[in-house]
C-alpha cells in the first residue's frame, strides 16, 4: 500500500488531542496570564464563588453515601433476581461524577452531576424505581428528579 499524504498532513494527525476538539494552546502562562487569574480569582472571591473546605468535605460525604447506598441496592437487586448472595457481594457498581464539578469549576451551592454505573442484569426500570424510591427516602434528599 502506498502513503500518499504528504508530511504537512501527517504531522496535522499526529498532534496530541485532548478531549473532543484541539488544544487551543500548548504553551504555559506568562507572567501577563498569571497576573490576569489572580485578579479573576480576587473577583471571584469578593462574591463567595468559591465553596469552602466544609462545603467540599460535605460534597464528599453526599458522595460515599450515594455510593454505599448504590452498591448495597445492587446486592439487594442481584438476590431478589436469583443470584447466589456470596456472588452478589462481589458484583458491584459504580459511581462517577461528572460536570462542573468533576472540573473542579463548581460554584457554591451547585449541583453534583452523578452516574451511577450497574451491571448488565440490572436493568433501567429496576433503577429508576426501587434505587430512587431509597434515595427519596433519605432525610437528607430535599429534591430527587428522575430523567428516564
Amino acid at each position: 500500500m502506498f502513503n500518499t499524504s504528504s508530511s504537512s498532513e501527517r504531522s496535522m494527525y499526529s498532534k496530541s488531542v485532548f478531549g473532543v476538539t484541539e488544544t487551543i494552546s500548548t504553551k504555559y502562562p506568562s507572567l501577563k496570564d498569571k497576573e490576569l487569574t489572580d485578579k479573576l480569582e480576587e473577583t471571584l472571591k469578593k462574591y463567595s464563588v468559591f465553596e469552602s473546605d466544609s462545603e467540599l468535605r460535605h460534597r464528599m460525604e453526599v458522595l460515599h453515601k450515594i455510593n454505599s447506598l448504590f452498591k448495597d441496592w445492587i446486592k439487594k437487586i442481584s438476590v431478589s433476581k436469583n443470584m447466589p448472595e456470596e456472588l452478589a457481594e462481589k458484583v458491584g457498581g459504580k459511581v462517577c461524577t461528572f460536570g462542573s464539578f468533576r472540573l473542579g469549576v463548581n460554584s457554591q451551592g451547585g449541583d453534583i452531576d452523578t452516574l451511577c454505573i450497574a451491571t448488565r442484569h440490572i436493568d433501567r426500570m429496576d433503577f429508576f424505581t426501587s434505587f430512587a424510591e431509597i434515595l427519596k427516602r433519605q432525610p437528607e434528599v430535599k429534591k430527587l428528579m428522575v430523567i428516564i
